[in-house]
């Protein structure tokens, strides 16, 4: 019992300190539950949990989601599943859909909330992965004490948030465990891994969405494969992901208006000059590759002169 009200004495101080140390994301945590939700660390609860007929009215609503995350959800369960972990995936109102746990730790995950049906927001359970991911709009780790209420002390979880094809909040997937041994270096490989996760199932959804579009990747450094756009057969963007929309300076409005891809990447700065000459080396290297590298033959199947092709793979820096 010493050791919780340790924790609920630390919680209460470090909220109250106006620190630089106060304005770190599990604080500002702490105090929107003291404040806006009304929470004392002290406090024994479990989740917030919806009736049957709850349950299945928010699945209904998230069909494609659930859809869209079930493959990654199942690969990553083979990942971390037999580590001691239990995956979930909520919508953006904190409700989990979907877990994944293995059935040694059900009993363990079960009694602390980790179950389809809770609702694992800052309201519904204090400061914790899903509930801080959401009201906070990116990726966090909360490990042990950082949770808020004291019942909570021996889980740490990481969680990402997930964005729809208009780029708005949709979802959470989240990475809980509660083994002992769990250490900063342990959290942020499993943080970098539900981070990967929940890109991919926000490209099946993008996908989804606008299936029977073209996708182009848009040029934005370490976001590259998440920067999508869905294109027309007639060029015109139809929709863009988050990280397309930041790297193009794209909106709902713009998008709506019908802005032609290769205007919104020029505009960033990949010109269509750089466009046709990448399509010019791609279509050179095709050629070289059918004709296992043989000069002459790539030559014919691109019905230009062998001396052309050298001209062209010099310019190019072909060799």
């Amino acid at each position: 019992m010493h050791e919780h009200s340790a924790h609920a004495e630390h919680v209460y101080t470090s909220a109250q300190r106006d620190s630089a140390a106060a304005s770190s994301p599990v604080v500002a945590s702490w105090r929107r539950c003291m404040t806006m939700h009304q929470l004392a660390p002290e406090d024994k609860r479990t989740p917030l949990r919806l009736t049957d007929q709850e349950f299945r009215r928010a699945r209904e609503q998230s069909e494609q989601l659930i859809a869209s995350a079930t493959d990654e959800l199942d690969r990553l369960f083979t990942t971390v599943g037999r580590a001691g972990c239990c995956l979930l995936l909520t919508d953006k109102n904190g409700i989990a859909l979907e877990r994944r746990g293995a059935a040694g730790d059900d009993k363990e995950f079960r009694e602390l909330g980790l179950w389809t049906g809770s609702v694992w927001t800052e309201a519904s359970i204090g400061t914790n992965g899903i509930g801080t991911a959401l009201a906070d709009e990116r990726a966090v780790a909360i490990f042990r004490d950082q949770h808020f209420f004291c019942s909570n002390t021996s889980l740490s979880c990481t969680t990402a948030p997930i964005r729809d094809h208009r780029g708005r909040l949709t979802a959470a997937l989240d990475i809980s465990t509660c083994r002992e041994d769990v250490n900063e270096m342990t959290l942020a490989i499993l943080t970098q891994t539900v981070r990967d996760a929940a890109m991919r199932i926000e490209l099946n959804l993008f996908r989804s969405a606008f299936a029977g579009a073209r996708f182009l990747m848009v040029p934005a450094g370490a976001n590259s494969a998440a920067a999508l756009l869905a294109v027309d057969r007639h060029d015109l963007v139809l929709g863009a992901t988050r990280a397309a929309r930041i790297a193009l300076q794209l909106d709902d409005r713009r998008i709506a208006a019908g802005i032609p891809a290769a205007d919104a990447l020029h505009e960033a700065g990949v010109s269509q000059q750089d466009e046709m000459v990448e399509a010019e080396k791609a279509a050179l290297l095709r050629a070289l590759s059918r004709a296992g590298g043989n000069v002459s033959q790539a030559a014919i199947a691109l019905g230009i002169s062998r001396a052309t092709l050298h001209r062209k793979m010099k310019k190019l820096d072909l060799h």
